[in-house]
Parts: structure tokens; sequence; C-alpha cells
């Protein structure tokens, strides 16, 4: 077999979470290398970036859970395979990788997957459900943390001649880079969202949902009024609802209950995420519940913002606490309030050099080319070339 082998890669949905970039990340990287690289996706906004020449999309509904769509998937999936000559089959989700695995099973090619987080198991259902994860000839995990869970909860699913390891996200360092900020541009983005430039910019990013903590993030704003008596800051809440309106509304009866209204801004979207880390003077991840990874923390860093993240999961492993950021206890707005706190009384130098190690941080462990290459050298382990 030729070095220029062929991937299909199987996600529900081309969106912007750390997944679907992932994905994207790869599909162009093996392109590069004159394989052959497909998409299987049932639709999503990062398709429109997606070079078409390059890599080729096939849509499927491969985001349904619904068992006669799953077989009929899985017939789709062979049929591809065969069709296209693919070597590799990579499922990125649970539910497409039940029809991977059982297309794989048929037409025997190599099946790997991304465990890209803890999922839900409460029962045994759930985890036999989850547990198509693990069936691949190679799993990949986003980090330590994400390996060690599925080494505690997994074990019996795995098989001593199938692969596990890590392989941390990478981001793209040129794309999150703090040189090629336009003032300008900066500048329209503060008057779009009517940003105070003397006040002190605390950005949370992350969609609207109980475990990203933007509760306590408010609680620890209230406390920063009360406690502290420091209300020279503007607090940026980014993310969408996605639908959870009952979710935005308690976050804003909370806003309203304690009257800081005016210290809080709630932006939707942004289609020009450095931009925003650029805007920021630090930037928060308050999950409540482990990251697999922590996007967040990772993007902020590259742009050379500190970071305030809870002690939990990814997080623990992309930052380095007290030098790049820091960490601090999960569900405890005090804590996080005395530390933001904290920040807002150091002078900018100190900010800028913490800002300056996050950078440097992240290039030497959370590259794309990093995540590709690894990954592309794997792909060749399994195929023996």
């Amino acid at each position: 077999m030729a070095s220029n082998f062929k991937v299909l890669q199987v996600i529900p949905k081309l969106g912007y979470g750390g997944a679907e970039t992932g994905c994207y990340d790869i599909a162009h990287f093996l392109a590069e290398k004159d394989c052959k690289s497909i998409i299987v996706t049932s639709g999503g906004p990062l398709i429109q970036y997606v070079r078409k020449k390059k890599v080729k999309i096939i849509k499927l509904p491969v985001n349904s859970k619904n068992p006669l769509t799953v077989i009929l998937n899985t017939i789709a999936l062979a049929l591809i395979q065969i069709f296209y000559r693919i070597d590799i089959v990579h499922a990125r989700s649970r539910a497409p990788a039940w029809s991977c695995y059982w297309s794989t099973f048929f037409t025997r090619r190599k099946f790997v997957t991304t465990f890209h987080g803890t999922y839900n198991f409460k029962n045994k259902f759930k985890k036999f459900y989850n547990s198509v994860m693990v069936k691949s000839k190679l799993t990949i995990a986003g980090s330590n943390f994400i390996f060690n869970h599925i080494n505690e909860n997994y074990s019996k699913y795995l098989k001593h001649k199938n692969k596990l390891l890590v392989i941390f996200r990478g981001i793209n360092l040129n794309y999150y880079n703090p040189n090629k900020i336009s003032d300008i541009k900066l500048l329209k983005l503060k008057k779009e969202w009517n940003i105070e430039d003397d006040k002190f910019k605390i950005l949370l990013p992350g969609r609207l949902t109980n475990w990203k903590g933007q509760l306590n993030f408010i609680e620890a704003l209230n406390i920063l009024i009360e406690d502290y008596k420091n209300d020279k800051f503007q607090a940026i809440i980014l993310g969408s609802d996605q639908g959870r309106n009952v979710y935005k509304k308690k976050l804003q009866s909370l806003i309203d209950r304690y009257n800081i209204n005016k210290k809080i801004k709630f932006i939707e979207h942004c289609n020009n995420m450095p931009l925003a880390y650029s805007m920021a003077d630090i930037v928060l991840s308050c999950s409540i519940e482990p990251e697999a990874f922590g996007r967040v923390a990772v993007e902020a860093q590259a742009m050379q913002k500190p970071i305030i993240a809870t002690k939990l999961g990814g997080s623990m492993e992309t930052i380095v606490n007290n030098k790049t950021g820091i960490l601090y206890k999960f569900d405890d707005p005090r804590e996080l309030a005395k530390h933001i706190n904290s920040f807002m009384e150091t002078d900018k130098l100190a900010l800028n050099i913490m800002g300056v190690e996050g950078r440097k941080n992240v290039v030497k462990k959370f590259d794309v080319e990093k995540m590709c290459q690894s990954t592309f050298n794997e792909y060749k382990k399994i195929l023996n070339l």
C-alpha cells in the first residue's frame, strides 16, 4: 500500500466545537500529505470553510440515534468505504461510531475513534452505548484525564490487541496569534459590544448551560462588589443558549436580584474569537464538571491572556498553575472572586508576563501541527506503513 492512504472521518455535525475543529484540521492535513480525505457529516456551519477541492464532504444523517437510521448509515458507510477504497474510518462521536464499527466489521477496514468527553454513563445501557468508542483498533484520548477515565470506567471493553493513547488536541497558532490582531478591528468590536476601555474586562466564553458555571460566575461578581468593594470591571458572557431559554432566564434573574445588569453583557456569538480574547484583560473557564480538554484555556493562553479555571479535568493539564493562570476549587464563587480581585489589583506588566508564559506553554504542547502529525503517524502504524 502506498503512503497516500485514504481516511474517512465521521462526525455528527461540523460545528465550532473541539471535536469538529479537530476533524477539520486532520482532514486538511491529510489532503496536504496527498492522502484522500473524506468527511461524512449531517451538516454544520464549519462546512463552508472546508476546501472542497481537497476534502470531500458527504452528507448523511449520522447525527441520528434512531436505530433504523443507524442501520441505514451502516450500509451507506460500507458502500462509501468500498467505492472510495477507504483504508481507515475515524469516528468522532458515539452515534456514528456504531455505524462505523459495524460497517468496518463487514468491510475489514481499520476502525479508529477519538474519545472526546466523559459521556453520561449513569446506567449499564449508557455505558454499553459509550463502549463503542473503545472497540476500535486505535482509541485516541484528547488528554491524560480522558485516558485515565477510559481505563477506570471501560477497562472490560478494552482489548489488549487494540491501542489506547493520548494525543493532545491542538489549536491553530497562526490563527490564535496576538501579533495578528488589527487595532482597528479591536476598536470596532469594543464599540459594537459597548465596552468601556477604562474598565477591567473579564471574558467568560462557552455555551449557556449549567455545567459551564455561569451561575457561579455571577455569584462571584456580586461577591467582588459586595465584599471587595470592587466594581471597576465589565464582564462579558460569550455564548449561545442553544435553545436553553429557561437557563438564560435563570441567569438573568440572578443578575436582576443583585442589580448588576450594567456590569454584565451577554454576547451570543463572535465570528472572530482571537479578537474577543484580545479585548479581555483576563479569561475565565468556570465549568463545574470536568472539561475533557479545556479549549478556552488553551486559546486564551495562545492569545497571551491570563486564565482562571476550575481545578478539574483537562484544565489541570493545559494550565501551569500560578505561571500561565490560576486554578481554583470548582463551585466556589468566593475563591473565584478572590482571584479576580487579585488580578484586578495586579499591575499590567505582571499580567503581560503571565500571558507570554501562557503562549509559550501552548506552543510547546498544544500546536495543531503536533496533533495532526501525531495522528498521521498513528494512522501509518496501524496500516503498517
